[in-house]
């Protein structure tokens, strides 16, 4: 294995231009992502997740293994593969600016820098990118397409007993590491389990197994929390396996709760990956949702995020452009998200013109109120407690229930429709039997809502519904030519991840496209805009021995 902090990285000579100049192509995808892309403004992002110590061996240049990470995504390689091509193939060797004969860092090195940025740091090269394509003044603020798509998780589900058997053993390593001794009383009693319950059924099994996760949990709980008094070795140590601990006895107590109420939802599917849930997406499956957002007028994605299957899609789109007008300072004029957003909460936090005051197209959902005059019809009295209905005649108290905490429901009474001229208009279905009159229910988002829905009958919204499956193309480009549609790690922040640097891919790819049908003029002012930051990165192949990188 080769040390990569002691690889050295020296400048291309002209001797490297002149090779470079003779076998590479003159037209590729690659040459043209060096010359457009402002690469070395990445450094900016990375440095800060370095040391700027002096001291110990230099780290290999960071920006070289962000574009290592790119390729991987870019031609769908394994991290080792990856590698092994940078060795011999001379056209990424020269998208890396690497000399001729230079060594490529170990596999091991890429998963280190990975660990180092985290999702944070990926994020932020994400951000970096969409900065350098509103500089170019690719990306506008006047719509964005909203869409989501399923990601399905690396795992096997296991069964219930599978399921205990792989928290037992999770639990076990957690104990061996702070008390061997007491690990091993409760790997005899786990022996002791398996021969007695040999033979019998599942069910069984299962119960035996469940108590031993229980008092797994009740000495786990029982740790007193280790006492730091610096930042020593051994205190990094002990809080790591104290940081263990936590997290295996929140993910104990989860599966423990998740047991007893089997008709219960938001389930952990798998130990090895607790943040993948099941979900819906046309069929059932286990994993995630990949959420993203789109420049309607450039196809660049601007914002993404990662969610369990069975999150909250439409909240999300709050997220999503808070986190691009947070990151670029910006003002989203419009949102156009499918049917899951006509959700009364979701449309008055976007639309609310004293917070983020997008304008919001979604199609709109039927009335699903009864037969008779719509809720609107019914009038509130003055304290807000009552209704008054189209005859002039007042219901009784507002009343709520707790699992709809957004409506209130007002009752007449049977005198009062009975009597009613009205009644056969208002409550057609009224028996005669019947001992109370119409119920009206009135929502907290009503206005809302018939704001969205005045909304879908307008040109504005057909136009703007008309370019939303751009997104929809965007997604099919993501997971089925991209390798999205698969997770290919474990946990949340991971594959947000993995996401961030497939959607990198996808706008390097587009950006590239856009700049290349431009204009001499606007190539001149993209060039200024380098330029102006002390970075020109258009390279120029020549075999001369003056040969430079401007």
């Amino acid at each position: 294995m080769r040390d990569s902090a002691r690889l050295s990285v020296r400048p291309l000579s002209s001797l490297d231009y002149d090779i470079y100049g003779r076998v590479l192509p003159k037209k590729s995808f690659l040459l043209d992502a060096l010359r457009l892309i402002d690469w070395p403004s990445f450094e900016d992002e990375l440095q800060g997740y370095y040391s700027s110590s002096a001291e110990g061996q230099p780290e290999y240049p960071p920006l070289i293994l962000l574009k290592i990470e790119y390729l991987r995504y870019h031609f769908l390689l394994s991290q080792a593969k990856c590698i092994e091509r940078c060795h011999y193939d001379l056209l990424l060797k020269f998208f890396l600016q690497l000399p001729v004969d230079a060594e490529i860092v170990d596999p091991s090195t890429l998963t280190v820098f990975r660990k180092r940025l985290g999702t944070e740091g990926f994020a932020a090269v994400f951000d970096r990118l969409i900065s350098q394509a509103r500089g170019y003044g690719l990306v506008q603020d006047q719509l964005r397409l909203k869409d989501a798509t399923h990601v399905v998780g690396d795992v096997a589900i296991p069964s219930a007993l599978g399921l205990f058997a792989q928290l037992r053993d999770r639990m076990l390593r957690v104990v061996e590491s702070l008390d061997p001794s007491v690990a091993a009383v409760f790997r005899a009693d786990m022996a002791t389990i398996r021969a007695e319950s040999e033979g019998q059924g599942d069910s069984v099994r299962l119960l035996q197994r469940v108590a031993l996760v229980k008092d797994l949990l009740e000495w786990m709980r029982g740790v007193p929390e280790p006492q730091q008094t610096g930042i020593t070795a051994d205190d990094q140590r002990a809080a790591k396996k104290w940081s263990q601990l936590q997290s295996t006895i929140t993910l104990a107590e989860k599966i423990l709760s998740d047991s007893a109420d089997p008709s219960g939802g938001d389930k952990v599917r798998r130990v090895v990956d607790p943040d993948v849930r099941r979900g819906k997406h046309g069929d059932f499956y286990d994993g995630y949702l990949l959420d993203v957002m789109m420049d309607a007028d450039s196809e660049i994605v601007t914002s993404l995020d990662v969610l369990p299957a069975n999150g909250d899609e439409a909240a999300n789109a709050i997220d999503l452009i808070t986190q691009e007008e947070q990151a670029h300072g910006n003002d989203i004029e419009q949102l156009s998200i499918d049917g899951i957003g006509f959700n009364g909460e979701v449309l008055h936090q976007l639309e609310d013109p004293d917070t983020l005051a997008v304008d919001v197209y979604t199609p709109p959902k039927p009335f699903s109120s009864a037969e008779g005059f719509p809720a609107s019809a019914f009038e509130l009295t003055e304290d807000g407690q009552r209704v008054r209905c189209p005859a002039g005649h007042i219901s009784g108290r507002a009343g709520t229930k707790k699992d709809k905490p957004n409506n209130t429901f007002f009752q007449f009474s049977r005198t009062a429709c009975g009597n009613c001229p009205l009644q056969p208009q208002c409550h057609p279905q009224m028996k005669e039997t019947a001992k109370s009159g119409r119920q009206v229910t009135k929502n907290r988002y009503e206005q809302d809502y018939e704001r969205a829905r005045a909304k879908a009958q307008t040109d504005a919204y057909a136009a703007v519904r008309a370019r939303h499956p751009a997104i929809e193309r965007k997604l099919n480009e993501i997971v089925r030519h991209q390798g999205g549609r698969r997770a290919k790690y474990r946990g949340r922040p991971k594959v947000k991840m993995q996401q961030l640097m497939t959607v990198f891919a996808v706008n390097v790819k587009r950006v590239v496209k856009l700049l290349g049908q431009r204009s001499s003029e606007t190539a001149q002012f993209a060039r200024a805009v380098f330029e102006t930051s002390g970075r020109v990165p258009e390279i120029t192949l020549t075999s001369s021995a003056t040969a430079t990188a401007s």
